[in-house]
């Protein structure tokens, strides 16, 4: 995969590049990132010239908090969690129960996820930070055309390097002043464990059969899969 320096967005990567066998997932086809509500005019541009659709994550309340700037390019809103997100942390799941909430719950929202990738266009998915939504969503994309494992999981684990170290403090000091019980509430905000991507994919092949059959049993049609591989394969 190959991080991206867009001005005012944090956490931009393509992840083309990625091995699928003797291919590679090819670039330009399936970006990531945080979110654009801070996008520079330049970020603007850069984004322009290699997108055509943004697939948002967020909730409602989120968007209002923080617009996407990038107004120019087709986006397709799809709230993930059902849910708000704070709700994860007064729960005090862990990021492991947390995908499985969303990988149980938000079945055949993911599925629409993956039909937008599935239409061909250069598409960027983002939610707020790019690591929890954005992470399952692009892992599920890239382990239905048979990407490799530790690869995918290589891809999610790299956002917790990527996430502003002055955002993290700020949201760090935060968490510890006002829900000091939440013991996991840090890594929910921060962090992105190799081990716990790891263990949702094996749990989905051990539940599933694949990551493939999970989303053809949550909606999506066998020419959509298809789609899907065309797009990213070639």
């Amino acid at each position: 995969m190959t991080v991206l320096a867009i001005p005012g967005a944090a956490n931009v990567r393509d992840v083309g590049g990625i091995p699928v066998g003797s291919a590679r997932v090819r670039e330009g086809r399936l970006l990531r990132s945080g979110q654009l509500a801070a996008l520079t005019p330049e970020g603007r541009r850069l984004l322009r010239e290699r997108v055509r659709h943004v697939v948002d994550l967020r909730d409602d309340a989120e968007v209002r908090n923080e617009p996407s700037a990038l107004t120019e390019v087709n986006t397709t809103r799809i709230p993930l969690f059902l849910g708000s997100v704070g709700s994860f942390f007064e729960q005090n799941m862990d990021l492991a129960g947390m995908y499985r909430h969303l990988v149980d719950e938000s079945a055949s929202r993911l599925v629409d996820a993956v039909r937008i990738i599935a239409a061909g266009e250069p598409t960027l998915v983002h939610c707020t930070v790019g690591k929890d939504r954005t992470g399952v969503t692009i892992a599920l994309a890239l382990s239905a055309v048979g990407a490799d494992r530790d690869a995918v999981v290589d891809d999610y684990a790299l956002t917790a390097s990527q996430l502003p170290v002055e955002r993290n403090r700020a949201v760090v000091s935060y968490l510890r002043a006002h829900m000091p019980d939440a013991t996991n509430a840090v890594e929910l905000a921060t962090k992105s464990p190799a081990p716990v991507m790891a263990g949702l994919l094996a749990d989905i092949d051990r539940r599933f059969g694949s990551t493939a059959d999970y989303l053809l049993g949550a909606g999506l049609s066998a020419a959509e899969l298809d789609a899907l591989h065309e797009t990213l394969l070639g």
